[in-house]
């Protein structure tokens, strides 16, 4: 049975720990607000200064003191990262969610670089960080419009997959026809390459580093500028279908009909009504 001391530190010692979990997670505290921001800038000079080491011009002068910058940020990261994780209710669920595998890719790459150069300019992962500013700012209608562009996306991606299957089957056609039509004697040295043609053709990119000299391909490659036109519109067009659906989905209002109600509305939004 604990002594009444060791109750006591005990309580202290979970209030402490409410506290700061209270401090990291939340934004409805001043101590919580002000963490957040800090952070936020924390984010912002480290992909700065990733940005900046790119520079050979600067990393010639600054070379110590964006490299000694750029460990700082890291520890920092690192130690909050340990700290999210201590202090998670569910420790397991935050380490494999997305802000959590975020959080985490955002040390990583400094340490790889002690072993292998490069990694550490993927550090600009970071800035995917910055999405907290939406928690932060309290900006709700943002991420209700965000959560509506997802929703649409997700209805219409059957849609979107069988759209993209018919093109990529068009271009492994037409980039096979190509590679007989024309031959490696205009460059179209293999099927791959004749594919590659096809998809910055009906693209409308153009690189121009490949071109059709006969005029049989010279009429293939017309059909596929055209069907370019249609790679751009048609995604456009069902995801914009799906945002109109949405917007028009919800509860029904019993009292005056309205129906774009929210899903999880308690009111009506034009008369104030109660909805069941």
């Amino acid at each position: 049975m604990m002594s009444k001391q060791e109750r006591t530190f005990d309580k202290k010692h979970l209030t402490l720990r409410e506290k700061w979990s209270e401090v990291i997670f939340e934004s409805h505290t001043k101590d919580s607000r002000l963490f957040d921001v800090i952070l936020l800038w924390a984010i912002l000079l480290s992909v700065i200064i990733i940005m900046a080491s790119s520079v050979e011009p600067l990393m010639k002068k600054y070379s110590t003191l964006l490299i000694s910058a750029e460990w700082i940020f890291t520890g920092l990261f690192t130690i909050e990262y340990i700290a999210r994780v201590m202090l998670s209710r569910d420790r397991r669920k935050y380490v494999l969610s997305i802000w959590g595998i975020i959080d985490l890719l955002s040390t990583i790459p400094t340490y790889l670089s002690l072993f292998v150069h490069g990694p550490q300019y993927l550090l600009v992962l970071r800035i995917l960080r910055l999405m907290r500013i939406f928690r932060i700012l309290r900006l709700t209608s943002f991420l209700k419009e965000a959560k509506s562009l997802s929703q649409a996306l997700r209805a219409s991606s059957a849609k979107i997959i069988v759209f993209f299957g018919v093109i990529l089957s068009t271009v492994i056609i037409m980039g096979t026809l190509m590679y007989l039509i024309e031959g490696p004697e205009h460059g179209f040295s293999s099927i791959p390459r004749g594919i590659y043609w096809a998809i910055v053709t009906i693209t409308t990119v153009g690189y121009g580093d490949i071109a059709p000299m006969t005029v049989v391909g010279q009429f293939i490659s017309s059909i596929l500028m055209l069907i370019g036109y249609a790679v751009i519109t048609v995604p456009t067009g069902i995801v914009t279908v799906e945002l109109a659906q949405h917007k028009q989905k919800g509860k029904t209002c019993t009292n005056c009909g309205n129906d774009t109600n929210d899903k999880d509305a308690r009111f009506c939004k034009n008369c104030g009504s109660g909805i069941p």
